[in-house]
């Protein structure tokens, strides 16, 4: 695993431009701290830090094909390059390293810009094609290696992570109002937007070919889970088969690979195949709060670490070292990312690292893929009834109705029930609340009180030249489709994937890991896995089934009972103690600082938010998302200040 930076001229690459694709360079370290490299021809200058994890030795980039005409350089784990490699070797192609990344080079010489198809993994490259004299970058398909650019006439930047982004020179940190507004909504700037103007990612699933001599630009996407075709037969065997698979797959490795261990079920199978598929000792790393709240979930991470003969290690957070940190946990995350549990991740992996173990798996992915949110089958639920009532628009208030006895004959669920009036209340709401949002809105993050929040309060907050640039920005275009909606269930499972687990559970958890020179490993994100759950879901609903009941079904003979049922946890952490703190320490920033003086909040917003308020029902503030967007840009900006 690794960083990867380069430059891309027209006019030709000139010493200046070199010394700040090296810089670049410089600024990826802590994702590569164990060798560099780089490359120059006459206009692309590529260069690369390493996290050796296959092939250590041997494993140095650049990479290169038998006759050097094609040169790589890649932040990859292609977890099927054994197999890649045997089926290439028999095509004629010699290999000279051991390198799982070389597989990238001779798999282009076969299959061109197909190759991406045949790689099972997490990756973002880069492949110069000396005799096409063509670029090459390329992103995994669930987006779990970054990839930020930057494009001004007759050059093309690109790069790991934003921050590195910056060293160059040639980016000026100037927000853009489109993805702040989104930034508020979200707590995440959705892909492809970065926080800067000028600043994008390559989306996930996709190639860009740059061929330099018409300095023509070229990107296009090359997979979506939503094409997948239908299945028939078992899904607990389906499930369990691609789990199989890739567990064996994601435990290659020769350095020692670890566990993020919770008491849920999605670290808890994780870990369960990785006990199974581990040729050598496996390590499991809990993080703990201090006094032992309900939210420390280190007991039931120890117990099925024991149960599966795991190496345990915990770590105990406290609030002045949450406090202490805040600035450079929002530093190290490379994008604003207002997850307050965000702290507890870079914990584990830097005990991870402490411990000698530089490659960890996480069960990021599972609530996503198995209907974990309770609001996601909701948002399925109501985006299904919204779309009748649009087909059927004569009789559309009809389709709310309904009538539901009491769930239980005790004083307050019928004093509840009543108040509703048996549910007619709650459906004649829901009916006026779809009525009022556009008939291709689907129903998804308009379900969240945050989202709701936002769209309440933010014009408030805004400074005025800031709210006009805004113009027609509509933070619900993520979730408009044009009717008639083919597949709800497989619709709402790729937007959540591509805007919540991508921009807040996978980004985060690439650069929190990274930032200790950690390799995070997602065996639950798997392209296999999610195509397999894709064509079973195409074929038969499972809205109507209890959570995850597919994900339990295939692992019943893993876990325990106990571990099964119990309900979801996550390294959720003791928020509102940690909210207030943090307030007390960096409240004041709001008031006189990055956002106020460059006009994102007026001066009387950036007072209001300044003492942390919590609307009712909030699970992210929106004073906690102005306090870590200050915080980003201070840091941001004290590291590597703009000319």
């Amino acid at each position: 695993m690794c960083g990867i930076c380069g430059i891309a001229s027209q006019r030709g690459i000139t010493p200046v431009e070199l010394q700040r694709v090296l810089a670049v360079n410089d600024g990826l370290s802590h994702r590569g701290p164990d060798s560099s490299g780089d490359y120059q021809d006459a206009h692309v200058a590529l260069a690369m830090r390493r996290l050796s994890i296959i092939d250590l030795d041997g494993g140095s980039q650049p990479l290169f094909n038998e006759d050097r005409s094609l040169m790589l350089i890649a932040n990859a784990e292609i977890y099927n390059y054994i197999e890649l490699r045997r089926r290439l070797g028999a095509l004629g192609h010699q290999f000279s390293t051991g390198s799982d990344c070389e597989t990238i080079i001779h798999a282009y010489e076969e299959f061109g810009l197909d190759c991406v198809k045949h790689l099972r993994g997490m990756f973002a490259f880069a492949l110069w094609d000396t005799r096409r004299r063509r670029l090459l970058l390329a992103r995994d398909r669930m987006g779990e290696k970054p990839l930020y650019l930057y494009e001004s006439e007759g050059q093309l930047l690109f790069a790991s992570e934003l921050k590195a982004l910056l060293r160059s020179g040639h980016v000026k940190f100037e927000l853009d109002p489109e993805a702040v507004n989104l930034f508020f909504h979200y707590q995440y700037v959705p892909e492809p937007l970065t926080p800067l103007k000028g600043v994008r990612k390559l989306d996930a699933a996709h190639l860009l070919t740059l061929d330099v001599d018409e300095w023509r630009v070229t990107e296009r996407c090359y997979w979506r889970m939503e094409d997948a075709p239908p299945i028939e037969g078992d899904a607990g065997s389906l499930i369990r088969e691609q789990l199989e698979t890739v567990s064996g797959q994601v435990m290659r490795a020769d350095v020692p690979v670890g566990v993020a261990l919770s008491g849920g079920l999605d670290s808890s199978v994780v870990a369960a195949l990785a006990a199974r598929a581990g040729r050598g000792e496996v390590h499991a790393f809990s993080v703990g709060y201090s006094g032992r709240p309900e939210s420390d979930e280190r007991a039931e991470a120890q117990k099925l670490a024991q149960h599966l003969g795991l190496h345990f290690h915990e770590i105990e957070l406290d609030i002045e070292s949450v406090v202490q940190f805040f600035p450079q946990l929002n530093y190290w995350r490379d994008d604003p990312i207002a997850d307050i549990a965000g702290h507890s991740y870079y914990a584990v992996m830097k005990l991870a690292r402490e411990c000698g173990v530089p490659v960890v798996l996480q069960g990021q992915g599972g609530d996503e893929l198995f209907w974990g949110y309770p609001i996601l089958r909701q948002a399925a639920l109501e985006s299904t009834l919204k779309e009748l009532a649009q087909q059927h628009a004569f009789r559309a208030p009809l389709q709310y109705i309904y009538f539901n006895p009491p769930a239980r004959l005790s004083r307050q669920e019928l004093s509840t029930w009543a108040r509703d009036l048996g549910g007619l209340r709650t459906g004649w709401q829901r009916f006026q609340k779809h009525r009022r949002t556009p008939a291709d809105q689907l129903v998804f993050y308009d379900l969240s009180p945050d989202f709701g929040t936002a769209l309440d309060e933010t014009p408030q907050l805004y400074g005025k030249d800031f709210a006009g640039q805004l113009h027609e920005s509509n933070a619900s275009s993520l979730f408009t489709v044009a009717q008639p909606w083919s597949n709800i269930e497989v619709m709402l499972t790729r937007l959540v994937c591509a805007t919540y687990l991508r921009e807040n559970g996978v980004a985060q958890g690439d650069r929190l890991s990274m930032a200790s020179s950690v390799e995070m490993r997602l065996p639950l994100v798997d392209h296999k896995l999610v195509e397999t759950i894709i064509g079973l879901r195409k074929a038969r609903s499972d809205i109507g089934l209890p959570a995850k009941s597919w994900l339990k079904e295939a692992v019943k003979d893993l876990l325990p009972a106990e571990v099964r049922e119990r309900p979801k946890r996550g390294f959720t952490p003791p928020v509102r103690k940690w909210h207030e703190a943090l307030f007390a320490a960096y409240g004041d920033s709001l008031r006189e600082g990055f956002l106020t003086g460059h006009g994102v909040l007026s001066r009387e917003g950036g007072e209001r938010l300044s003492s942390g308020p919590i609307s009712a029902g909030a699970i992210c503030p929106l004073s906690f998302k102005a306090l870590v967007l200050e915080q980003w840009c201070r840091g941001m900006l004290a590291q590597y200040p703009s000319d």
